[in-house]
């Protein structure tokens, strides 16, 4: 689910040096997945779901952006060419009635780096079941950047008009990937969409990551570029889980939507580095040193309201550059229940990596394998992912019984892409 595909990590010098170093590279021998037969091929679920979707406001002055200027560097965090600070925040026209959850980073400079102490804001984004005579009209985004519309969007003062609104809704926070937002493609948001037509309240901030660091996308997957710019870069990492928690604090304390949301119904969906920030949210260890060949993590936080998460091409670092310690035992015992969908062609977040890290989770576990596909959002797959996401979803945070038992048995869905389960 990003905007652009990736080169592979290509210094093999520097691998076969680590691994000389460390006579191991990957997962321990003794710890390596398996993979449990299931055989249950299942029906794709409809895209979309029963309910039309409606959005908060995030209403924006498009006249704002200067000329030779991307508004999607505005929403992704990207400083100017001469330094100045960019955010959505400097484009809002109604920012006294958008969400704007607030950050302050702990005076721990190891982890936050520059940004240790300091006071940061994420706006948020939410979209949700609706009625389908909404009267609110959709409100289209900057055509030249982008083709994404927000559904029944409300203005001013107005309220979310839900579905039903004596019901409480199950929320998903959502988590796009590096260098992205929730509106920069339509990708992320069909996918924020797609969880809002079937139930869910989607929670999504704008990480704005490249306000704290601004390394090339095609630098991702490039381990010296990571490794000497990896103080800020961690700092960005660290407080993606933190703007999460923050933004689910602010929606579920917010008086127009407090009534309407069930905060023990709690899951979250995160595309490539969202992925990662998923499995921060449960408690995992972020590696916070690569020159000592990735030994040193730390836990960044554990909000205990997430019962459940989905990682699509979810992002574990590289073999010589993990995310979560050295062989990502800084997923040892982590009892979050964990969906990853990768792709067996990407290189920018590796199967392999996402198969020995998730086979250390402690709680419900799964990895799905798509064929062929790339670091992107692959639309032949569209049916098999959010099957996937949505039967897992359901049975560990809707505690849909209908659900568990077709995860139970579940070996792939039918038509589209060819998926199949490598961990269980």
């Amino acid at each position: 689910m990003t905007a652009s595909k990736h080169a592979g990590l290509v210094l093999v010098p520097l691998f076969l040096f680590l691994c000389a170093l460390t006579a191991s590279c990957g997962g321990d021998s003794d710890n390596q997945p398996g993979a449990d037969e299931l055989t249950e091929a299942v029906q794709p679920l409809p895209l979309p779901g029963p309910y039309a979707v409606a959005s908060s406001n995030v209403a924006q002055d498009f006249t704002r952006v200067g000329s030779g200027e991307d508004v999607t560097s505005y929403w992704e965090g990207l400083p100017s060419d001469d330094g100045a600070a960019r955010y959505v925040t400097d484009l809002l026209a109604e920012p006294d009635n958008t969400l704007i959850a607030t950050v302050t980073a702990p005076q721990d400079s190891d982890l936050y780096g520059d940004f240790a102490g300091q006071e940061v804001e994420f706006v948020v984004l939410v979209c949700y079941p609706t009625t389908s005579d909404n009267p609110r009209p959709d409100y289209p985004l900057d055509p030249p950047q982008t083709d994404v519309v927000l559904p029944h969007m409300q203005t001013g003062l107005e309220g979310p008009l839900f579905a039903d609104d004596s019901a409480r809704y199950p929320i998903v926070v959502f988590s796009h990937g590096y260098m992205g937002s929730p509106i920069s493609s339509n990708d992320y948001f069909f996918a924020v969409t797609v969880l809002a037509s079937y139930g869910y309240v989607v929670i999504a901030p704008f990480h704005g990551d490249l306000r704290f660091s601004n390394l090339n996308i095609e630098e991702i997957d490039d381990a010296i570029a990571v490794a000497l710019n990896l103080e800020n870069f961690t700092a960005m990492q660290a407080l993606r889980p933190l703007s999460i928690s923050a933004a689910l604090d602010l929606v579920l304390a917010h008086p127009q939507w407090a009534d309407h949301l069930d905060e023990i119904q709690i899951g979250g969906f995160g595309a490539s580095m969202g992925g990662e920030t998923m499995l921060l949210l449960g408690g995992a260890g972020l590696t916070t040193s690569y020159f000592d060949l990735g030994s040193s993590w730390e836990q960044i936080t554990l909000d205990e309201r997430i019962k459940a998460a989905v990682g699509y091409v979810p992002y574990f670092g590289q073999p010589v550059l993990p995310a979560f310690g050295r062989n990502q035992r800084g997923l040892d015992g982590i009892a979050l229940p964990f969906l990853g969908i990768s792709g067996t062609a990407d290189t920018t977040a590796p199967i392999t990596e996402a198969e020995n890290g998730i086979s250390r989770l402690s709680g419900t576990r799964r990895l799905v394998a798509l064929s062929g596909v790339e670091h992107e959002f692959d639309d032949a797959s569209s049916g098999d992912i959010f099957t996937w996401t949505l039967t897992f979803l359901d049975a560990e945070v809707r505690g849909d019984q209908e659900a568990a038992g077709r995860l139970s048995t579940m070996g792939s869905v039918e038509g589209g892409g060819d998926d199949s389960v490598l961990v269980f």
